[in-house]
């Protein structure tokens, strides 16, 4: 069986992204199957998920999905260009994906491509350097550079969230087989509060749930994801929240020497040192932030080196997931991991205990997921309500009838 892959976090889950899995569905035909790669606890702009990881992708499973694959957390707490190619590698690695479906200011994949080519090319290089020197952020460098290559048209593509994430899709699909196809995006932004015409985004669902308006955020998430999300509020696992866990952040970044801030800046643009400085003695997260930020660093950066401070993660992800672990699949899902099994470049990882029997790396990288779940709890309101990594399967869901 064939399938289309879905890049996502579902954080929370909502209609838009229902409304991309069918329209999947719809541009590859009824029997094409929905293989969502999703990130687990915690999610790229450098936070934790609202929701644990197994209470989402059970929501994707029951809003359209087929089987969900977990983005480990090296990947999910990187840069949109290592988020982007550590999710595309899963789905190569699959053997059964043949179209990576996402969401588009534009709706047309073929500008997206001519970006991607663009940044790959040794003249976007010098230009990049000779931007970057004029001191502004990387975004703002990276986008005056490739303006020097690309008509305006095509160039404009960085500027707009979804359209960017597309970008580093297709950089990373280049030579792999799977074909990009874009959705054009609809409803409120990528990263706007305010619901807007159509499907609201999941930031705006976030912001209510922040201000305490849980039953107006349950209204804007996807019918099974808000069923999802009760069950989980009513036994403690949510929302996940940092104020939960301010402190025991702190007390791990106060840890830190210069030397290990220096190993988590891979810019080695001196960040580093402003976080040594400032982490000894900020009393709040944001008191920190607020130190370390300048002009040149986009706050989800500071916030995903923060995080990547917190949980011990290696600098950078490594060059791919070394196994790949089931989150929930239905009748369809299961038909797919059938293929998986000899098609696969990969392991299949269905029972955590089976991990035991990969190779070291996949045992190494495994125990780091587990160490970041552990930690993940504190966050939740009550700890002790979340399941061990260690001794939890995929959600199987059974189609009624």
């Amino acid at each position: 069986m064939a399938a289309a892959g879905i890049i996502t976090e579902y954080d929370p889950l909502h209609m838009g992204h229902v409304h991309l899995m069918a329209e999947a569905r719809r541009l590859l035909g009824p029997e094409t199957g929905i293989l969502c790669v999703m990130s687990g606890h915690y999610v790229q702009r450098g936070d934790f998920a609202v929701a644990g990881k197994f209470a989402r992708a059970a929501a994707a499973v029951r809003s359209g999905a087929d089987l969900v694959l977990e983005l480990p957390v090296p990947w999910a707490l990187s840069s949109a260009e290592g988020f982007a190619a550590g999710a595309v590698e899963i789905l190569k690695a699959t053997g059964v994906v043949t179209h990576l479906v996402f969401g588009s200011e534009g709706g047309d994949a073929a500008p997206l491509v001519r970006c991607a080519e663009a940044l790959c090319s040794p003249a976007f290089s010098q230009r990049l350097r000779e931007e970057l020197k004029r001191g502004d952020s990387f975004p703002a460098a990276r986008q005056r550079a490739l303006e020097t290559l690309l008509p305006p048209a095509d160039a404009g593509a960085l500027a707009r969230p979804n359209d960017t994430l597309g970008v580093e899709y297709c950089k990373a699909l280049r030579g792999g087989g799977i074909q990009p196809a874009a959705v054009l995006r609809r409803g409120a932004g990528h990263n706007c509060e305010a619901a807007g015409g159509g499907f609201v985004s999941a930031s705006a669902i976030r912001a209510r749930l922040r201000r305490g308006d849980g039953e107006e955020a349950l209204s804007l998430m996807a019918p099974a994801m808000a069923e999802g999300y009760r069950a989980e509020r009513a036994a403690g696992r949510a929302p996940a929240s940092l104020s939960n866990c301010e402190r025991a952040v702190l007390a791990r970044l106060r840890f830190l020497e210069e030397a290990d801030w220096a190993a988590l800046d891979l810019g080695n643009e001196g960040l580093y040192r402003r976080f040594a400085r400032f982490a000894g003695s900020a009393a709040t997260l944001a008191e920190l932030l607020e130190a370390v930020k300048t002009k040149r660093y986009p706050l989800a950066r500071l916030r995903r080196m923060v995080f990547r401070a917190y949980l011990g993660l290696p600098p950078a992800p490594p060059e791919r997931p070394a196994y790949l672990r089931v989150l929930a699949a239905n009748r369809r899902g299961t038909a797919l991991l059938a293929g998986m099994r000899t098609a696969a470049a990969l392991p299949v990882l269905t029972k955590p205990a089976a991990v035991r029997r990969l190779p070291e790396e996949a045992q190494r990288l495994f125990a780091l997921e587990a160490r970041a779940s552990r930690l993940y709890a504190l966050a939740c309101p009550d700890p002790a309500a979340v399941p061990d990594e260690r001794r939890t399967g995929p959600v199987i869901v059974r189609e009624e009838g």
